[in-house]
């Protein structure tokens, strides 16, 4: 199928570490209950699986934020949890709640019966991704994305969301074997999910390990980073003449660096408890950063928004400015944008990363 060309590549490049002429920025859920348009979407859809599960409805809300600020990426709108509701979990929304899955992986019998879902079930993922990339009509790039197979495990295991991660700890703890099952079939879901979002047209792809940094040092290698790299060997490289970057999130990661500066992906992205200049010291010139201003800076006014904005980007320094390659950034949030968030405070958050990257770069 072919698409309208790219009208602003800026994301794109900067994950290949290409020089842009500003910081690329778009953030982490900006389609969400934060924008008013949002909310009434998902009122119309009755239920945050109807609106993730209906074409028209997820496109709605995917580009909702690109008609309000610059930004220069859009992202899927779905939901991490669409792979282990494919295997059969039975998954849903309480609102006000989180997610809950009707079916837990905790026994040797749970785990026998876990499989690769047959990729037909996420169809509606698929459908919502090509629908996405023609209405973008070629504004900006489509990022997919999927949670990564230790993330995906905790939520299994735990049965929804978690405090204190008990249950998903005691059976890696008690019965590693079980674990890195739990974990093989993850990864190779996870791949092929993210394959499947590659052929239906999105150009970029993110893993986002959300959960990677409840894990003690030397557990995080073994149960989630391993299981990432798992999941980035089997991703298509390109599609349709493009190079397709790969985003890795680990939220609470910035303590293992040094164990990802080495994976095969072309951008890391980072927390907000990690410092870019030492981030972008220790990675070196082998990946594009990603991140990492704190979201609560959007509950401050629109001049201390606008000081923390630069002060993250100063942080990085100047990115490569000219031909080949070096280091690059893609400004976003440390995570996920809070629901409470007053929209009007993105809006002074975007703009400030373009004109204070754009004025960086005049400087250097």
């Amino acid at each position: 199928m072919s698409h309208a060309p790219l009208q602003n590549d800026t994301f794109l490049r900067a994950c290949l570490r290409q020089s842009t002429d500003h910081t690329p920025v778009w953030l982490m859920r900006q389609a969400g209950r934060y924008l008013p348009e949002y909310c009434a979407t998902r009122a119309r859809a009755g239920s945050f699986m109807g609106l993730a599960t209906n074409v028209d409805y997820a496109t709605e809300v995917t580009l909702q934020p690109l008609e309000r600020y610059a930004l220069d990426a859009a992202i899927l709108f779905s939901d991490i949890l669409t792979v282990p509701d494919a295997m059969g979990l039975g998954l849903s929304f309480q609102q006000g709640e989180g997610p809950k899955f009707a079916k837990t992986v905790r026994t040797e019998a749970d785990v026998a019966t876990l499989a690769v879902p047959d990729m037909e079930k996420l169809r509606y993922v698929f459908d919502a991704v090509t629908s996405i990339r023609k209405a973008l009509n070629g504004r900006v790039p489509l990022i997919g994305f999927s949670g990564s197979p230790w993330t995906l495990a905790c939520y299994m295991v735990e049965g929804g969301g978690s405090d204190d991660y008990r249950a998903v700890k005691s059976l890696m703890y008690a019965r590693p074997d079980l674990m890195h099952r739990i974990l093989a079939i993850n990864a190779d879901s996870v791949a092929s999910y993210l394959n499947a979002q590659i052929e239906a047209g999105a150009q970029a792809v993110m893993i986002f390990d959300s959960w990677g940094g409840v894990l003690a040092d030397g557990k995080f290698q073994d149960f989630s980073l391993a299981y990432t790299k798992r999941v980035l060997a089997q991703l298509k490289r390109e599609h349709d003449g493009a190079t397709i970057p790969r985003i890795v999130f680990t939220k609470g990661g910035g303590l293992w660096l040094d164990d990802m500066k080495d994976l095969d992906c072309e951008a890391l992205g980072l927390d907000w408890t990690v410092n870019l200049a030492k981030a972008r010291a220790a990675v070196g010139d082998t990946k594009a950063l990603q991140g990492n201003i704190d979201p609560n800076v959007l509950f401050a006014p629109p001049e201390a928004i606008d000081r923390e904005v630069a002060a993250v980007l100063e942080s990085f320094g100047t990115p490569h400015q000219g031909a080949g390659t070096g280091p690059t950034h893609i400004f976003n949030l440390g995570h996920g944008i809070s629901q409470y968030t007053p929209p009007e405070s993105v809006k002074v958050l975007v703009d400030a990363v373009h004109t204070h990257s754009k004025r960086l770069r005049a400087q250097a």
